[in-house]
């Protein structure tokens, strides 16, 4: 059973990036473990026993931010729990991204099942059916400053499981979620204490961005060593420099994955066969070339940083305050999102970069002064035809907005809440110009890839290797080959697409061996 069939089990245990994906993108049910059930109406009894006590406990008899100070009435502690959650969910700007939502459901969803947020058992079951019936609460951009957790996306999550405000049925339509709830049987939630609290007080939507991020980044950075490569066979560059025993010289793990593999994807080319001999007068390739498995290499060690930090995070129980296992009830600060806004932001450098490379790699093939015999732009008629000229315009547009989203959203703060949260980590916004970033990066590997499959067949009658001929054979299904000028939007988009699908890894991954 492939996972995004399966029913992703939420306990004590840690949650994969490959579940968060699989629950975000692939609609796979959740459903909350027998130890978790456990361990929150465990927790539960502990809030309960604070409840009735005299001793002020934070977000169960008090106010919440500036106003803990003001203690709060019994009477009108369901009370707090709501005007909470109504308060918070003050987003603006366009709704988010569905999946984005539906991952930040279910890392609140871990968080509740670690047993230390205190929740009553039925609201986490209401967080479960809620996943699971398709609806997706309409969560704004603006919003969250990535302290005291992503706090009105959040909220936005929980006004919905109260019945209030909106959500986007199964359907995509916008709907009032009291409507939407009863058409899926679920009943609202009514707060008790703590619970509003505990539904708003985490890094989620910073978090969940990240693992999608990552999981597209795995396959976006094996399509760069596709690109590579063939455009360094189109340009009729020499595959010598990726060799192992220069890469050990330099012993990064990233590198000699893709010098691997960029040498895999070679491997048996006529092309490179071509100019072999000592006939070639070129000593070097031009650094876009030569240095690919040094960039790309380091944009994956980057990558493999983020994903320790994200899995550590995913092992973590976000919440303030927290109950603890003795039955103390204390407050802490873990809701900070600075490390995962550090790694969000960080993520932003080596794509620019990498995009960078691909961009100047393109550019290089569309030059009769550096293409090696190429027509201009690769045109079919020079003048008359202008090739790929303007998809290069879209690459260079795309890498300037790059290098712009490279910018750290974390190294700004604004102070919230009467200076009582006076440094926050803008986690939320680094994650949103990440998720632009990826997009980008799709785009300018999209170009790279329909330029060099056209110059490869200009080289003809020489043939490329095997794997970078299954990549052009895949893209001949969309788009056409060699010919007069025709509407390239289109083509970019069949090549985005095929790069986010997974399709064209798909087609070259049986030629590389143990290096796919």
């Amino acid at each position: 059973m492939s996972l995004h069939e399966s029913v992703i089990q939420v306990g004590t245990e840690p949650l994969t990036i490959e579940q968060v994906a699989a629950v975000a993108r692939s609609g796979a049910r959740v459903e909350l473990t027998d130890e978790a059930a456990k361990r929150i109406a465990a927790a539960r009894l502990h809030v309960d026993a604070h409840a009735a006590a005299t001793r002020p406990a934070y977000g169960v008899s008090t106010g919440f931010g500036a106003l803990a100070t003001k203690h709060i009435p019994a009477e009108r502690r369901a009370d707090l729990q709501r005007s909470l959650i109504r308060s918070h969910a003050a987003g603006a700007g366009e709704p988010v991204e569905p999946e984005v939502v539906r991952a930040m459901m279910l890392l609140r969803l871990r968080t509740l099942a670690a047993g230390h947020s205190g929740v009553r058992p039925e609201t986490a079951q209401a967080l479960v059916d809620l996943l699971n019936s398709g609806l997706i609460p309409v969560v704004h951009e603006f919003g969250s400053l990535g302290c005291s957790g992503d706090l009105a996306p959040l909220a936005a999550v929980a006004l919905a499981l109260m019945g209030e405000g909106e959500v986007f049925d199964q359907h995509g339509t916008r709907r009032p979620a009291a409507d939407a709830l009863a058409d899926a049987g679920i009943e609202p939630v009514r707060l008790a204490e703590k619970e509003g609290l505990a539904l708003t007080n985490g890094t989620d939507g910073m978090l969940g961005m990240l693992a999608l991020a990552l999981t597209d980044l795995s396959r976006l950075l094996d399509v760069a060593d596709l690109t590579a490569a063939m455009s360094v066979e189109a340009l009729l560059g020499t595959d010598r420099v990726f060799a192992a025993d220069l890469q050990a010289l330099r012993p990064h793990p990233g590198q000699a994955r893709s010098a691997a593999r960029i040498t895999a994807l070679l491997a048996g080319s006529p092309i490179v066969a071509s100019h072999r001999g000592p006939e070639d007068p070129r000593v070097q390739d031009a650094y876009s070339l030569r240095c690919a498995p040094q960039v790309h290499g380091a944009a994956r060690d980057t990558v493999a940083h983020a994903h320790a930090v994200a899995e550590r995070e995913l092992s973590s129980a976000i919440d303030n305050p927290v109950v603890l296992d003795d039955g103390r009830i204390e407050s802490n600060g873990n809701f900070h999102g600075a490390p995962l806004a550090y790694v969000l932001d960080f993520l932003a450098i080596p794509i620019a970069d990498l995009a960078s490379m691909a961009e100047r790699r393109t550019d290089r093939m569309l030059d009769v002064a550096r293409s090696h015999g190429l027509p201009p732009f690769l045109a079919d008629d020079p003048g008359v035809d202008s090739g790929y000229m303007i998809a290069q315009y879209t690459q260079a547009a795309v890498v300037s907005d790059l290098k712009r989203l490279a910018v750290p959203a974390s190294v700004d703060s604004i102070p919230s809440s009467a200076m009582q949260e006076d440094h926050v980590s803008m986690g939320w916004s680094a994650a949103r110009k990440l998720r632009h970033a990826v997009r980008g990066l799709t785009t300018v590997l999209a170009v790279e890839f329909i330029t060099a499959a056209r110059a490869l067949e200009l080289r003809k009658p020489l043939e490329p290797a095997a794997a970078t001929a299954a990549a052009v054979a895949l893209l001949r299904e969309r788009v056409p080959g060699t010919g007069p000028d025709r509407h390239v939007a289109p083509e970019i988009a069949a090549a985005e697409e095929l790069i986010a699908s997974g399709a064209v890894l798909d087609a070259v991954s049986p030629h590389l061996g143990g290096n796919a």
